[in-house]
């Protein structure tokens, strides 16, 4: 009994010691551990600028042929490329009528060759000094109206939009206004008319055949007045001052 109160205290003591321990660790040994970790951390967390870097997508390359390109032959004769496909430096100072020669260069993306079959992208054109609008008619093409009358005293005449040919050169604009007669045909032939107001004019058939059915009503009606409208009429188809009732030209 003697010896077993020591060994009591001592175990008693070192729970003590060893509850001390513990409540010294939870409490005041955790927060300074912490706290010397926290500028650890916020070290590492600010070790440097942070560097952005951004990524730009490459634009891809154009596959687009351009336009005028269905225009231009591939290794042809530079003098004889379509005005679409050459630049060239015009001088609006030259005489009317006159030979002149520009020094013209091809296009982006044409190609074309001299005489000696060499690649050339510069190089001179002749032609004669005069605008677009002063080419004889063979050298343009022009729009055609089918709403005015070609048969009139006097002639009728409309607004058609005329471009000039390919291998044609002129100086301004290539597409232009241009006052023309009424010049189109619907179909109709002056040998039938006329065949027609000789054999059955009396019974109106040359009207109706040039699609005038009043008259060629009043001409049945009437027996063609008695035979003088059928010879009228015969004088006025034979000099084709009667023709379609379209307005459009006899073939």
């Amino acid at each position: 009994a003697a010896a077993a109160g020591p060994l009591l205290r001592l175990r008693r003591l070192c729970r003590v010691l060893l509850f001390l321990s513990q409540f010294y660790i939870l409490s005041g040994g955790g927060s300074l551990n912490l706290e010397h970790s926290q500028p650890l951390a916020q070290a590492i967390k600010d070790a440097g600028p942070t560097r952005t870097f951004t990524v730009v997508p490459r634009a891809a390359e154009s596959t687009e042929i351009p336009p005028y390109m269905m225009k231009c032959p591939s290794n042809g004769l530079c003098s004889r490329l379509p005005a679409d496909c050459i630049d060239c430096a015009t001088n609006f100072s030259c005489v009317y009528g006159k030979p002149v020669t520009f020094d013209c260069t091809v296009k982006p993306s044409v190609t074309c060759v001299d005489q000696d079959f060499k690649s050339q992208k510069s190089f001179i054109i002749n032609m004669t000094c005069r605008f677009c609008w002063q080419l004889p008619e063979t050298d343009y093409e022009c729009s055609n109206s089918t709403s005015c009358m070609t048969v009139s005293c006097p002639r009728q005449r409309y607004t058609a939009n005329c471009t000039v040919r390919d291998h044609i050169h002129c100086l301004g604009n290539r597409t232009f206004p241009k006052m023309l007669y009424c010049n189109w045909t619907g179909g109709y032939k002056w040998s039938t008319a006329l065949a027609l107001s000789i054999t059955l004019g009396g019974f109106g058939a040359d009207r109706f055949y040039l699609g005038q059915w009043r008259e060629g009503l009043g001409k049945l009606f009437s027996f063609g007045g008695l035979g003088i409208w059928t010879l009228i009429d015969v004088l006025l188809i034979g000099v084709g001052y009667v023709g379609p009732a379209d307005g459009s030209l006899y073939i």
